[in-house]
């Protein structure tokens, strides 16, 4: 399927999505945060494909929404009560779009480079490792037009990296850079430029995708699992887990492999 501003690509299990808007830096008009979720799902759906790589074209990762599509939200309702359900109608929309990276089965590595302010920062809060070039710089930006970020930054970085570091970013809006980030953990590792990121982001996607699909999803899934759950019961869901998934074909193979001195070739089975 082709999109006007996402691009697809695919080989050896790696799917990869790029944000195709370089003369805008990429920022986020109205078809990427329609088509956005759409590419994801296609990739999703696709069995050759383990692991997804998210990245941006030409100078930067994304500037965020594209203020034409940000100055054109307007409700049209004619009482109070019809434009603010219209208001939350779009804010779960975009919501949604940006959820997308963290509801995909499987694993989402965002490689920033340049720019990742406002909605981009969202969108890589949703991912499930972040890396970086050594130009990236981030940044809640909504604070500084007059908003309170509303489409996922606020409820996941907290997570990630705790709730002042959250909170520093938010109430400041202040651009932050590479190294900043990943003393922080926003992201974790960092890379000279735009080309050894990128390098590096299929050379880790490459030591995830020979791994078990079964596994890495797996893995993934019990990841999200954890959240809200105490630890007898993130342990409990974990035996249930496995208790499905675990006498696998691709756990004899590994184990045939190890016996045999060779690499496994997992099928997901």
């Amino acid at each position: 399927m082709s999109y006007q501003h996402v691009e697809v690509e695919s080989s050896e299990h790696i799917g990869t999505i790029w944000l195709n808007r370089p003369d805008k830096l990429n920022a986020m008009s109205e078809d990427i945060w329609e088509d956005l979720p759409k590419a994801v799902a296609d990739l999703d759906n696709d069995d050759s494909v383990r692991v997804i790589v998210l990245a941006g074209r030409g100078r930067a990762f994304s500037v965020g929404i594209d203020v034409g599509l940000l100055a054109s939200i307007r409700p049209s309702g004619n009482s109070h009560a019809a434009n603010s359900k219209e208001v939350n109608a779009t804010i779960k929309r975009l919501q949604g779009t940006i959820s997308c990276l963290a509801e995909a089965n499987k694993p989402v590595i965002a490689a920033v480079h340049g720019y990742c302010l406002g909605a981009g920062a969202n969108l890589i809060s949703s991912a499930d490792i972040r890396i970086a070039s050594a130009d990236a710089v981030f940044s809640i930006r909504e604070t500084k037009m007059g908003l309170v970020a509303d489409i996922g930054a606020l409820q996941r970085l907290p997570a990630i990296v705790g709730d002042a570091v959250t909170a520093e970013m938010a109430l400041t809006g202040d651009d932050y850079g590479a190294d900043w980030a990943l003393d922080r953990g926003l992201v974790s590792r960092v890379f000279d430029d735009q080309e050894t990121l990128m390098a590096g982001a299929y050379d880790l996607a490459n030591r995830i995708a020979v791994n078990s699909p079964l596994v890495t999803q797996g893995i993934k899934t019990i990841l999200k699992a954890n959240d809200g759950r105490t630890m007898d019961q993130r342990l409990d869901y974990m035996a249930q887990w496995n208790s499905s998934h675990l006498l696998s074909s691709d756990l004899n193979e590994a184990i045939a492999a190890f016996l045999e001195k060779r690499d496994p070739e997992f099928k997901g089975e």
